[in-house]
This record gives structure tokens, C-alpha cells and sequence, in this order.
């Protein structure tokens, strides 16, 4: 199996489109077959670079091949047609985070792949960084025992942001969705799913008229998982230079871990056994390990799928919980979501 390769086209070519590319050959587990973006400059120059056809209708590109896999970098308002039809012709696909829009269409996606013994991923590269990985081993292992809070903070950069990611018909949300789902699912990746979700989301808009037609630039999200244990989300995109900010704090009892980046910090309280580790990979490493994994799951049946889109619902559910608490003004319960779904939702997979 370690010497078969997997036929397979690529739909959308922004920045992580781009890396995905990149990523595909790399591997060497996939022949691109084509690829396509809407932008027909950007899908040529990138099948001259791989040698293969070029598109700019993803509903040509999915009639006109017969593929084993489909690798997904394109937005979902964009494609969503086009996933549904790939997986009627059982297209297997990895479709890059996050899942859908809302949890609705996520489920619906979910259900669609199952009807057609479609294996279907949602890849989230954080997963495979050095520094997560370390750090889920350690919570795993015991190494921070009676965790009691979780606090996450993601500052992120507002600049060169396409314009339909303010409109909440096309993208489904805003800051939370689409730029913090890594830390939801890294969150949930350790910890069950909370009981309750409350949340409190705004967007910079200069009068309230105008705030209920564009997308959340800033949100705060509580998460209650039991009477001892909760966690706390805060996330804001700032017209500044330089590189996003995000860290992830455990605290447990007499000791604290940090995820900054690459690097993970173990302190304790009495200082005593305080421990430090820096990882060198960067996003590229962690892309081509994603489509590795990916592609050993489709090469091997019977091997688990590292993150599915069922296992996904679980993130969605909470966002979902957390995008209705901030229209409410009360607490929202994800598993309530997911009981209403029919119980689709299936514990995290292991890498």
C-alpha cells in the first residue's frame, strides 16, 4: 500500500490552497490530476508548475475526472455544489477547515459521505504542528492533573481579508468560525464537550444598523464543562502589522501549560519542575503531515480517520451553541445540538 498513489485534484488555490499544493507533491501519496480556482491566472501558473489540467469552474473539473480523492482548499460558499456532487461520484475528500458554514450544512455533508461509504476529513494542519501534539500528550499522559481552566487569546491580523468574509450569508461567522476553529478543536481534541456556551460577539461597525449585516470581529466565549472546569475564548482581529498572536493556557492544580506558537511551557508552583520545549516545523511540515495521514487512511480502509467530519461536528456544535448565546444573551448547550442531530458525533480519533 506505502507504494500506491492517490488521483486526485485540488479546488481552490489561495494561500492554503497553495500550501496544500505544495504539500500534495511533497508527499508523494498523490498524483495531481488537476486543479482549479476561479481565478483562471492563478490555476494555470499552478498546473504548469505540477503538470497537470487547470480549471476555473469547479463543477467542470469534478464532471470531467474520476478521482480517488479531492483535496479541498476553496471556501465553502464558493464550492458547495461541488462537494456534494464529488461525493455522490465517491470522491473521497479532505476538505480544509473548517467543516461548513453552520452546523446544519456540516451535518448534512457528514450524512451525505456516510450514504456513500465516503470517507471525509476536515484538515486542520494545527493538529499535526510539534507543539499541539506535545502538548495533548502531556494533558493525555497526566502531565498537568485536575485541569480547572482553560484560557485561550488569538489576536489576529484584519488586513487583506477578502471581502465576502464580512457577509454572514457567505461565510457562516466571522473571527470565531473562521479564524479560531483550530483552538476549539484543540480544546475539544483534550476535554469533552462543555454543558453550556455563553457568548458575546461585536464587529466594529459604526452603528448598530450596520453591525447586523457583517460578520463578528471580536468575540469573548465561556465555556462551562463541569462546576470545576471551564474555559475561556478570546479573540479579536486588529488592523496592526506583524504576525498573529495566539497561546492556549492549562491550568491544573499546582501547575500551568502554554502553547505560544512553537513553543510549550510546563510552570509549576513551586518552580521546582518548571520545563521548556521549542519545535522548529512550521505550517508546510504540518500541511504535508495532514495529507499524509490522509492519504494512509484512503490507501489503508481499516486505519482510523485522523479528524472526520463527524468527529467535526463537536466543534461545530459548539460554535453554533456559541453564535446563539450571542444572539440570546443565554448560555447554549452543544449536546442538545447533537442530540437533535441524531447522535453523529464520535469520539476523537487518535493520530
Amino acid at each position: 500500500m506505502a507504494s500506491e498513489t492517490l488521483t486526485t485534484a485540488i479546488l481552490g488555490l489561495n494561500e492554503r490552497g497553495r500550501r496544500m499544493l505544495r504539500a500534495a507533491v511533497r508527499t508523494g501519496c498523490f498524483q495531481i490530476k488537476a486543479v482549479a480556482d476561479q481565478d483562471q491566472q492563478q490555476a494555470q501558473k499552478a498546473a504548469a508548475e505540477c503538470g497537470c489540467e487547470a480549471y476555473s469552474d469547479y463543477r467542470q473539473l469534478i464532471v470531467q475526472n474520476q478521482l480517488d480523492c479531492l483535496l479541498v482548499a476553496a471556501d465553502t460558499h464558493a464550492c458547495d455544489e461541488q462537494l456534494k456532487a464529488a461525493i455522490r461520484k465517491k470522491f473521497h475528500i479532505l476538505k480544509l477547515a473548517p467543516p461548513a458554514r453552520t452546523f446544519e450544512e456540516a451535518l448534512e455533508y457528514v450524512k451525505m459521505a456516510e450514504s456513500e461509504k465516503v470517507r471525509f476529513a476536515i484538515g486542520n494542519p494545527d493538529r499535526f504542528k510539534d507543539a499541539y501534539l506535545a502538548a495533548r500528550e502531556l494533558i493525555a499522559q497526566g502531565g498537568i492533573e485536575h485541569v480547572f481552566l482553560v484560557i485561550a487569546y488569538c489576536r489576529l491580523r484584519a488586513a487583506e481579508r477578502p471581502v465576502w468574509q464580512n457577509d454572514p450569508k457567505l461565510t457562516g461567522g466571522g473571527v470565531l468560525l473562521h479564524d479560531c476553529y483550530a483552538i476549539v478543536d484543540q480544546i475539544l481534541w483534550s476535554f469533552p464537550i462543555p454543558a453550556q456556551v455563553y457568548a458575546l460577539a461585536v464587529n466594529q461597525a459604526p452603528d448598530k444598523q450596520q453591525r447586523l449585516y457583517l460578520t463578528e470581529d471580536t468575540a469573548v466565549v465561556a465555556m462551562r464543562f463541569t462546576d470545576a472546569f471551564m474555559a475561556n475564548l478570546i479573540a479579536t482581529r486588529r488592523n496592526e502589522i506583524g504576525p498573529n498572536h495566539v497561546t492556549i493556557e492549562v491550568h491544573g492544580r499546582g501547575a500551568r501549560l502554554t502553547i505560544a506558537g512553537n513553543e510549550v511551557t510546563l510552570e509549576t508552583d513551586n518552580g521546582r519542575n518548571d520545563q521548556k520545549w521549542q519545535y522548529d516545523d512550521d505550517e508546510q511540515a504540518a500541511m504535508e503531515r495532514l495529507l499524509s495521514s490522509f492519504a494512509q487512511s484512503v490507501l489503508t480502509p481499516d486505519q482510523p480517520l485522523t479528524s472526520s467530519a463527524a468527529e467535526n461536528l463537536r466543534n461545530m456544535a459548539v460554535l453554533e451553541s456559541a453564535y446563539l448565546s450571542a444572539r440570546t444573551g443565554f448560555p447554549e448547550e452543544p449536546a442538545r445540538i447533537l442530540q437533535l442531530a441524531g447522535s453523529l458525533a464520535r469520539p476523537p480519533a487518535s493520530i
